[in-house]
């Protein structure tokens, strides 16, 4: 039988979000998430990168732009929270070994860029863009440039030259990971090249910061996680119709781009029983609730005047990703009420 490590680990959901973050006592050290940092520090020494980002369980994932670290969510640190998290949004972002190892590339990214002030150099503001333009609260990627690298999905790396450079960082990093060779008449690829030069610039320098403060520590974290998920959700809830648009409008155009466009809701409609279908076997989603997702994406297309552009052959995946986005926004998700 498997010893206890936390006393919390035997209470019922609604006791456990009852507690404050601190009462949970929480920690890296004896967790998976020690092996998966220690892995990122062989990754760096292997690359000759002399620095090591310190890393600490926070709220969320985030890297601070003054201090070269990496905050990690505290449900990665026991599988009893992962659990939790599955069951509020749906999913546990690095719930696996191998998306944990990704998003922390991705984060040493931002790390090394704060550590050794890359984004001050005129080569790298050339190559990824001014680190000082406003962070968007939405943005409307291009799911068919070749611009970025494709890393941890979304088309993450189009949200700010910050994330382009971190994206970009961690599909260099990762060990054999071909990217001279799948990225080869690339645009992006002479962002790869740039990094590669750049961290031979650096390797085996000091960092020129060398803050090791955290910020958002848990251990000094008084909410509860009742309060920390009733905020998470409220964040990402979805509304209808203002939601399924910006989704909508990731991939489709509002202007035609040719007399010959052709307008996204006919596209969808010609789709969509392919559409209903693929969605129908992962077996995550009610037949009634696929169907009343798509009568929304043809309606908000046809309200909008959206047209296709960029080649077909990839929208069947990015409709598919829409759906399942939107389907999950509209699901009853409600927290367990507890008598106070």
């Amino acid at each position: 039988m498997r010893r206890l490590r936390y006393t919390w680990e035997t209470l019922t959901d609604d006791q456990l979000l009852s507690l404050r973050f601190c009462d949970l006592k929480l920690a890296i050290e004896g967790t998976e998430l020690e092996s998966a940092i220690e892995r990122l520090h062989q990754e760096l020494a292997l690359r000759g990168i002399r620095f090591r980002p310190h890393c600490w369980l926070a709220q969320e994932w985030f890297s601070p732009d003054s201090i070269p670290g990496i905050a990690i969510p505290f449900y990665l640190a026991h599988p009893r929270l992962m659990s939790i998290e599955r069951r509020f949004m749906r999913q546990v972002e690095g719930g696996n070994r191998n998306w944990l190892m990704r998003i922390l590339r991705h984060e040493a990214g931002h790390a090394i860029d704060t550590a050794y002030r890359l984004r001050r150099k005129r080569r790298w503001r050339e190559v990824f863009g001014p680190a000082s333009l406003p962070y968007p609260d939405t943005y409307r990627p291009r799911p068919g440039s070749r611009r970025f690298v494709q890393h941890l999905g979304d088309w993450y790396a189009q949200a700010h030259p910050t994330e382009d450079f971190a994206e970009t960082f961690a599909v260099w990093l990762k060990p054999r990971s071909g990217w001279r060779r799948d990225y080869r008449g690339w645009p992006a690829y002479t962002k790869l090249e740039f990094i590669d030069t750049l961290m031979m610039e650096i390797s085996g320098t000091k960092a020129v910061v060398n803050a090791r403060e955290t910020i958002e520590n848990l251990r000094d974290e008084t909410q509860s996680l009742r309060a920390h998920y009733n905020q998470k959700f409220a964040r990402y809830r979805m509304p209808r119709r203002s939601g399924a648009d910006e989704l909508l409008l990731k991939i489709f155009s509002s202007a035609p781009r040719m007399r010959n466009s052709i307008k996204a809701a006919s596209l969808v409609r010609e789709m969509r029983h392919p559409l209903r279908q693929e969605m129908l076997r992962s077996g995550m989603f009610s037949e009634y609730l696929v169907h009343q997702v798509l009568r929304l994406i043809i309606g908000r297309c046809e309200t909008l005047g959206l047209y296709v552009r960029g080649p077909r052959r990839e929208l069947k995946t990015h409709l598919l990703w829409i759906i399942g986005r939107l389907s999950e926004s509209f699901e009853e998700r409600q927290l367990p009420r507890v008598a106070l």
